[in-house]
């Protein structure tokens, strides 16, 4: 967590507030017209929202929830939804994360791990360092026998601005331990993007 969000969360967000204030003018528009009488505050805290994650413990929340169970085959959640801002330009990205752990004598609650993913996806991010987040936090707070992640998003800033591309997904994965091996890997991959009646 970083030692900056000690600061009283009233007085970041009327800062922040301040600094849309002074964007808005600076584009041209005028803050005191109705329409956007209100919005740097709402701004405000839409943004302090979008970025709550650092705010949080993502092992915290996993080792609130881990139970001692004998099952050692792959338990996978998937489609969970995640929004979050790229840190070039604070735009956002959205997608789907799915996640795989082959457990070693605990499991977590299934509730817990799409929180992992807010709390990681809550912050200035690019894909990448979010796949590689989630999965390093898994990996280190539940020790099991492997852990996998795949990322499937869609970048705004490919798609408002730059090269303008609507129907571009990028898609990033990471794996650690069992799911390095060929099978246990393909047996995820298959399971993920398999409708299950």
């Amino acid at each position: 967590m970083n030692e900056n969000f000690n600061i009283d969360t009233l007085t970041v967000t009327e800062e922040i507030k301040l600094h849309f204030t002074k964007i808005i003018d600076l584009l041209g528009e005028d803050t005191r017209r109705e329409g956007l009488e209100k919005t740097p505050s709402r701004a405000a805290k839409a943004l302090k929202f979008l970025t709550e994650g650092y705010e949080k413990d993502p092992k915290q929340i996993l080792q609130s929830a881990m139970f001692t169970e004998d099952y050692n085959e792959m338990v996978i959640v998937k489609d969970i939804e995640l929004y979050s801002l790229c840190e070039h330009h604070m735009l956002p990205f959205f997608g789907k994360a799915h996640i795989a752990y082959i457990p070693d004598g605990k499991i977590v609650g299934l509730s817990k791990i799409p929180r992992v993913v807010d709390v990681f996806s809550r912050r200035l991010q690019v894909q990448e360092r979010l796949t590689e987040q989630i999965l390093d936090c898994m990996n280190e707070t539940l020790n099991p026998k492997g852990v996998g992640v795949v990322i499937e998003a869609s970048h705004m800033c490919m798609m408002m601005r730059g090269v303008q591309k609507q129907n571009s997904t990028t898609t990033t994965s990471g794996f650690r331990g069992s799911f390095r091996e060929t099978d246990t890997r393909n047996e995820f991959l298959k399971l993920i993007t398999s409708q299950l009646s």
